[in-house]
């Protein structure tokens, strides 16, 4: 019996040590976008892009994912997350691993949201 309490509660100690939680109005918002969009950019014109909903690996500095989203369908996001520094990559399930994915590193600062835009490259030339 003793030995079962004791196997339970390094258990208990070992998930203790996983990703600290986050703290209220802690993580990441933005927005997914795919571009460009268009075959011909015009200088001086707003740039082809489109809002994207997508899934996003959130991957920490061990590259270990700690979460997976999905934007909305115009692209925007909000996820809790403990402070720390992420690299967000998105899941192409495109042919030929289209569209690509560009990967970004992020910085979220404890009580605070970071702001962070996700692009993919449409592969349009």
């Amino acid at each position: 019996m003793r030995k079962f309490l004791l196997l339970g509660l390094a258990a208990l100690t070992l998930a203790a040590c996983g990703t600290q939680p986050a703290a209220a109005g802690t993580g990441l918002r933005g927005t997914v976008t795919i571009g460009p969009t268009c075959p011909v950019e015009r200088v001086g014109a707003p740039p082809c892009v489109a809002p994207l909903a997508a899934t996003i690996s959130v991957r920490n500095a061990s590259d270990q994912e700690v979460t997976r989203f999905r934007s909305a369908s115009d692209g925007t996001f909000k996820v809790d997350l403990a402070a720390g520094t992420y690299t967000l990559i998105g899941i192409s399930s495109g042919p030929g691993g289209l569209p690509r994915p560009i990967p970004v590193t992020v910085t979220v600062i404890d009580g605070q949201y970071a702001q962070v835009n996700v692009t993919f490259d449409s592969g349009i030339r």
